[in-house]
């Protein structure tokens, strides 16, 4: 089939999509002389090995008849740029320059957090080359897990490795600021220590295997809404605590090769364009030894980016390397400005398998994988409800299933944390697997209403769904009351899949469909739930979701609510994993579910307004709305209060809260102990775990600090350390023992640009959840102590309203 490149320059994004040989070691090489090759390098080669060479858009026919008229020309535009990438790693994001004559080679930069995203076929080639659909972020953070989580890392970066990708770009890393961001399923929490933990879990399980990662988006890239331009107005307090707080553990703990600049301004000046970020603050405060790249089209202002510290633009554009060579040639730009920019790129081309020779064998061990991928899901599913024991399924076989997600189900995100998979299971296909019985009237009424609604569809509104071949989800099928009642007479249990599914470039919204269950999926669990209860029956609904979804209303009338989220290629075989009891869930919320939208403390300013008076871009974008360079603010008002920071301090209720998850089993907390009374510059803390309940189980131990208010107010409680138990059988009991240190007591003081530990009395909760505390421990600090003094660095340009306490 004839295909069409076209080359787009946009968020790191690209339409392609993948047996694992022993993983061998890469050829050894002399030390390299850096400086030497940048000796040998004229001006327009510098130029151009800080300007990537383009994008490639691998797009079949049966799409492009689909979609509207092209903003470019794709038989003119970057043709050879994308012949090059295509060469390397079809369906890859983009590429550096390279010189074989200097001895510097390409470096192969690709997508994306769940799974690597290549072109799953390639022309003149009988071969396929799909890669794993692992869980998304906010599952594996549900994990509470950090050494599954780096057991994904390490399966992940083999497909990175065998593939012939040399830099990942993952993981996604951003705060789940508001339940609404497009992108939260690429992000792993609400809360900054799951977030920098789980990174640097996953960075070095990918770099494990001698490849490289790029964690994003660096920084308060919080929104899909006018994400090109929105200037993010955030409290210099917020941003190193919230913020910023992920970013510098993983720096810290795993040494990212890389990390990609964010494309929003941060208090008025392009993250991307910032010294106080790139430099300041990324290297000289954490001491970061990578390079820096753009997001796909990120900044405006390529000499100002260079002298920042972002020592690579992506995907590259020719006038970039056109305005670096004049701005050298006319004084505007110091070349030793460049030389610094492109050495720290060398220094990591040194590192990758392809300067190292590495035999790419294209040809991952996909089955084994997919083992990785099953385990990761089940132990990040959240049990939400389980009246009178509803789960596990033990004595049931014959399930009358309902709702169109069941019969196609999600498996991640769209846009470019989506992957390429050979396959999703299905939920239909997961029971079978598992020895159940399906209602198969209710099947073909299911599968013909979608197929039906998939026809109605008609193409793409937008470059953008067509190009990262999203669709929208069926609308849930109105159902018959007559054919639930006859599978309440042939079937011996309900399950109902509720769906939701959202990616790059738009943000969700409050509204029925979206955050809200519609009327259609409110009546389809009442009604079959109360068929099946006047049979004598039970009902389940399973949440295939991205992110938060509104459940207060509707939770408490089937028997059991399971979480499921978006998990990956195995998702059926993982969900029916855990409702057959195969696994006992273990995973706990990482975000908190509000009662309703407006409950969330970002609600007031999410995604934020437009600037009065300010115009921003007026070309026809053809679809590419999510680019244009809108002048927006958004205001952080509620400044370090997010998350259960905030439900908890001001007693807002919550449906679930942060932490929370039901078990098929029961556990008992005791001894919790401190090692000392007054903290000095350690504490060691230890509470006893048993399992109390009739099956085997693992637990979610939850370390939360209560600090005093003298110069700094405080949330109620912070979560300052976190751990899991090992598979307790019944009555076996495991003590855990957590470590603090000044930095995890720490808060940021402005005044001084400085980490403090306040003098007074603090509590130590321990709890299966932010507000389930199961033991306390109190201590003091006598004096103040003064940690970590930092640079001075983006300040806002005025003053702002900020939630307070006070």
């Amino acid at each position: 089939m004839k295909t069409k490149l076209i080359p787009l320059f946009f968020g790191a994004m690209a339409l392609m999509g993948c047996g694992d040989k022993e993983t061998q070691e890469a050829p050894a090489k002399p030390t390299v002389d850096v400086d030497a090759m940048i000796g040998k390098m004229s001006l327009e080669q510098k130029a151009k090995l800080v300007v990537g060479t383009g994008m490639d858009f691998h797009i079949p026919d049966s799409i492009l008849s689909k979609m509207p008229k092209p903003p470019v020309d794709p038989d003119t535009a970057y043709a050879d740029m994308v012949k090059r990438i295509r060469t390397y790693l079809p369906g890859a994001a983009g590429n550096t320059s390279e010189y074989p004559e200097i001895g510097i080679t390409t470096q192969v930069l690709a997508d994306g957090p769940a799974g690597l995203r290549i072109s799953p076929t390639r022309k003149d080639d009988d071969n396929t080359y799909y890669c794993t659909a692992f869980p998304i972020a906010t599952v594996l953070a549900s994990t509470w897990d950090t050494e599954l989580v780096n057991e994904v890392g390490k399966t992940m970066g083999k497909e990175v490795l065998e593939y012939g990708a040399d830099v990942l770009l993952a993981p996604g890393m951003n705060i789940q600021r508001d339940p609404l961001c497009g992108r939260n399923f690429e992000y792993y929490s609400e809360d900054p220590l799951v977030t920098g933990k789980m990174a640097a879990a996953m960075v070095n399980g990918i770099q494990s295997n001698g490849v490289g990662t790029s964690v994003k988006h660096f920084a308060a890239n919080n929104q899909e809404t006018n994400r090109m331009s929105t200037n993010t107005v955030v409290s210099e307090r917020a941003l190193r605590e919230i913020y910023l707080k992920g970013f510098e553990i993983a720096v810290k703990e795993s040494q990212p090769w890389t990390v990609m600049s964010a494309y929003n301004k941060i208090n008025g000046q392009y993250v991307s364009e910032s010294k106080d970020l790139l430099t300041n603050i990324l290297r000289e405060d954490w001491g970061f030894e990578g390079y820096v790249m753009t997001d796909w089209g990120g900044g405006s202002d390529i000499v100002t980016q260079m002298e920042a510290g972002n020592d690579l633009i992506m995907p590259g554009q020719k006038e970039q390397i056109e305005t670096l060579i004049k701005a050298v040639e006319e004084n505007k730009m110091d070349e030793a400005i460049l030389d610094k920019n492109i050495k720290r790129i060398l220094e990591i081309m040194v590192k990758t398998p392809r300067f190292k020779g590495y035999d790419v064998s294209g040809k991952p061990n996909l089955k084994k994988h997919a083992e990785v991928t099953r385990q990761a899901a089940t132990d990040g599913m959240v049990l939400l409800e389980n009246k009178d024991n509803t789960l596990p399924l033990t004595d049931v076989k014959q399930v009358a299933v309902f709702g169109t997600t069941s019969y196609d189900f999600i498996s991640g995100g769209t846009g470019s944390g989506d992957v390429n998979e050979a396959y999703t299971i299905s939920l239909i296909d997961g029971l079978k697997n598992g020895g159940f019985q399906i209602n198969d009237a209710l099947q073909t009424t299911y599968e013909a209403y979608i197929k039906d609604a998939r026809a109605k569809q008609g193409k793409p509104d937008n470059w953008l769904a067509a190009i990262m071949g999203a669709k929208d989800p069926v609308a849930e099928m109105p159902i018959k009351a007559q054919d639930v009642s006859k599978a309440a007479e042939s079937s011996e249990i309900a399950l109902i899949t509720i769906g939701r599914n959202s990616g790059e470039g738009g943000d969700r919204k409050p509204e029925a469909g979206d955050f809200y269950l519609t009327n259609t999926e409110k009546q389809l669990i009442a009604e079959v739930t109360k068929t099946f209860h006047a049979a004598g029956k039970k009902a389940i609904v399973v949440l295939n979701v991205g992110g938060v979804v509104e459940t207060k209303s509707w939770a408490q009338i089937p028997d059991a609510v399971l979480c499921a989220w978006q998990p990956g290629q195995e998702a059926g075989n993982s969900v029916v994993d855990v409702i057959s009891g195969k696994v006992n869930p273990s995973g706990k919320l990482a975000i908190s579910f509000p009662i309703k939208y407006e409950d969330a403390p970002s609600s007031k300013s999410f995604p934020g307004y437009s600037i009065e008076g300010e115009t921003g871009d007026e070309e026809d974008l053809s679809g590419f709305s999510f680019m244009r360079r809108v002048p927006w603010e958004t205001v952080y008002e509620e400044d370090i209060y997010v998350g259960y920071r905030y439900y908890n301090t001001f007693e807002v209720p919550v449906a679930y809260e942060f932490g929370y998850g039901l078990s098929y089993t029961n556990f008992e907390y005791s001894n919790m102990e401190v090692d000392k009374q007054t903290f000095t510059d350690e504490l060691l803390v230890s509470v006893t775990v048993k399992n109390t309940g009739t099956v085997a189980g693992r637990e979610v131990v939850q370390l939360y600090l209560s600090a005093p208010t003298v110069i700094l107010e405080k949330p109620e409680q912070e979560l300052v350390a976190f751990g899991k138990t090992k598979m307790l059988a019944p009555g076996a009991t495991e003590t855990l023992h957590f470590v603090l240190r000044t930095k995890d007591l720490a808060s940021f003081d402005v005044a001084r640009s400085s980490w403090i530990v306040e003098a007074g009395d603090y509590e130590l909760k321990v709890g299966a959840s932010s507000t389930k505390i199961n033991g306390t421990a109190k201590f003091n600090v006598a004096q103040e102590i003064l940690g970590d003094k930092v640079h001075k660095a983006l300040v806002p340009q005025a003053d702002f309203k900020k939630l307070s306490r006070n």
